[in-house]
């Protein structure tokens, strides 16, 4: 495979940078913007941004040459752009500067490619992948290297596959998904019956998964097949590093799984749903759309849509903040009572 040319310039002007972010400017235009940095990081010849008008003295020291800040600030030391979301535009330049890595088309002489597979135009298949039989990869798709798909997999359009990505039989992937690397999509669920003798029984995963558009999934994640039907992930949901998804669980809409989180079999998770890193969440357990549950907490019952809980077992997130704030009073309590305690104690007994 060959590396795409990069058809970015090196530099740009902030005129020619506001055109293309079809976005109004104020000062030199001509000044030439060659990189990006943070505020505090920044040196000449970098753009910056300001999310919000508070961050504003932040821009007087900074050693950048332009920014981005919003539409309704002011500002005159270095040219600006203005905008009414400065962190999306940020982010289109970022796009700009910096696109990824994508090989030209083309299939390596030593990728394994079965006779019915069905290959789009334009794709990128590496080398020592593995495509199935009857395999089917949409248009402009990138595989690269030491991929394995198995047969039956169908991928739709302009996706991209990692290194070490797994995709077992059966797996439908949407349009647009990324698939970093060390992921297996569709390795049997975990799922035992116990024998008499003490001994575990296999049950049967014979379900699948499927990926709809523009999901993303982080690193080294696993999403089980289902034992019967699909395990589902919805449309715009991105998925962080280490990621466990059980079988025959479905995941909503434009939803958020952060590092470590884990989904325990016939669970369902709402559209636009936040589970911080390393949640957990028990087995046919349903947590509503909306919901925003905190970093270690144990999801143990279903959670209304619109809800915040924290805390293993989780609470709604007011009451464990009163528990939480009670917690280092515990100790300091427990003695008063135990005095008090003896005190009633002693008090009955002169009474006797």
């Amino acid at each position: 495979m060959k590396k795409q040319l990069d058809p970015t310039p090196f530099f740009i002007t902030v005129a020619q940078l506001a055109e293309r972010l079809g976005l109004p400017y104020e000062g030199d235009g001509g000044v030439v913007v060659r990189g990006t940095a943070s505020l505090e990081e920044a040196g000449p010849g970098d753009l910056v941004y300001v999310k919000e008008r508070k961050h504003a003295s932040l821009l007087e020291s900074t050693k950048a040459s332009a920014a981005i800040i919003p539409e309704d600030l002011e500002f005159s030391r270095i040219p600006v752009i203005k905008s009414s979301l400065p962190r999306l535009s940020f982010i289109a330049v970022l796009e700009m500067f910096f696109p990824p890595f994508k090989p030209l088309p083309g299939i390596h002489p030593q990728a394994e490619i079965a006779a019915s597979a069905i290959i789009g135009a334009d794709v990128s298949i590496g080398a020592f992948a593995v495509v199935g039989e009857d395999a089917v990869i949409g248009d402009e798709c990138v595989i690269f290297p030491l991929v394995s798909i198995y047969p039956g997999v169908e991928i739709g359009r302009e996706c991209i596959l990692h290194s070490q990505t797994v995709l077992r039989e059966g797996v439908r992937i949407g349009d647009r998904v990324i698939v970093h690397g060390g992921v297996v999509i569709g390795t049997d669920g975990f799922g035992y019956v116990r024998n008499e003798d003490g001994s575990h029984r296999k049950i049967p995963q014979k379900g699948g998964v499927i990926i709809e558009d523009d999901v993303e999934v982080g690193a080294n994640c696993a999403i089980d097949r289902a034992t019967l039907g699909n395990t589902i992930v919805g449309k715009g949901t991105k998925i962080d590093n280490l990621v466990q998804i059980g079988h025959n669980v479905s995941v909503g809409r434009h939803t958020i799984l952060i590092s470590q989180v884990g989904i325990a079999g016939s669970s369902s998770v709402g559209d636009n749903v936040i589970l911080s890193g390393q949640v957990g969440i028990a087995d046919h357990v349903h947590v509503g759309d909306r919901v925003v549950v905190a970093a270690k907490s144990g999801v143990t019952k279903d959670i209304p849509p619109d809800s915040m809980a924290a805390g293993i077992p989780h609470l709604d997130i007011r009451e464990w903040r009163k528990a939480y704030a009670s917690l280092p009073h515990l100790h300091s309590l427990l003695r008063e009572f135990k005095k008090l305690k003896k005190r009633v104690e002693d008090m009955e007994n002169r009474s006797r």
